[in-house]
């Protein structure tokens, strides 16, 4: 059995024991790959043991990708995302992770509507306040999505944060019981073109709290592809 395979095997166990804990069904939560700066060979492997969610950091690297690989594999953009790169990843992507702006938000519906594509977002939210990382903080989530509802060819599935770096994984159950909570709170509201369906949080440090806490996406890297960092796409 290779490395990724055996990574895999205990990444899904664990994910469908922290499923049993918390009541839920495994299937409530759906695993990305996350591949950044990993080379293709790796991808097609994980690939062939049937994942089919990659997410990606850059959208040079995003879109080499894209090339490269069978099209049945859904994107996800989880990285911070200019404005000016939007153009070449809106007709790729199944889903933009990290929306934290208005200004992203308008430049994906402009181009989502020259491409005649309907684009699938979460908003992220810095539920933590770190200065280091992206994101809107929790008092301006819910007027975001009221703003970008209005906007054509864009849609908001959810939300996405990215905990801090902790030892302990049960330290960052508040910020993800805190994300559920706005969550649950703008699913209340009845938002036209809102369909809070998705929380993209926990990774390879503490998927496994987020899973209980109600992650239905997790995003996993070095618990897949382990730590070595390749250069070669």
């Amino acid at each position: 059995m290779s490395r990724i395979e055996e990574n895999l095997r205990t990444v899904k166990a664990r994910v469908e024991q922290a499923c049993e804990k918390s009541g839920r069904a495994a299937g409530d939560v759906k695993l990305i790959a996350v591949s950044k700066t990993k080379p293709v060979s790796m991808l097609r492997e994980a690939y062939d043991l049937g994942c089919r969610d990659f997410g990606e950091n850059k959208v040079q690297e995003l879109v080499e990708k894209y090339e490269q690989l069978p099209k049945d594999i859904r994107w996800h953009m989880i990285g911070h995302l200019q404005r000016n790169k939007v153009k070449y990843i809106v007709d790729k992507v199944c889903m933009i992770h990290s929306v934290d702006s208005l200004r992203l938000a308008e430049e994906i519906s402009r181009e989502a509507v020259k491409h005649n594509v309907t684009v699938s977002v979460l908003v992220e939210v810095n539920v933590a306040g770190e200065e280091s990382k992206f994101g809107v903080t929790a008092q301006e989530t819910l007027p975001l999505v009221e703003q970008i509802a209005k906007l054509p060819n864009i849609v908001v599935k959810g939300l996405m944060t990215i905990a801090p770096y902790v030892e302990n994984p049960s330290e960052n159950r508040l910020y993800f019981e805190k994300l559920k909570q706005i969550y649950v709170d703008i699913i209340q509201k009845n938002i036209d073109n809102v369909s809070m369906e998705e929380l993209s949080m926990g990774m390879t440090g503490d998927y496994e709290v987020a899973v209980e806490e109600g992650a239905t996406y997790i995003r996993v890297g070095t618990g897949i592809f382990g730590e070595r960092h390749y250069l070669t796409v």
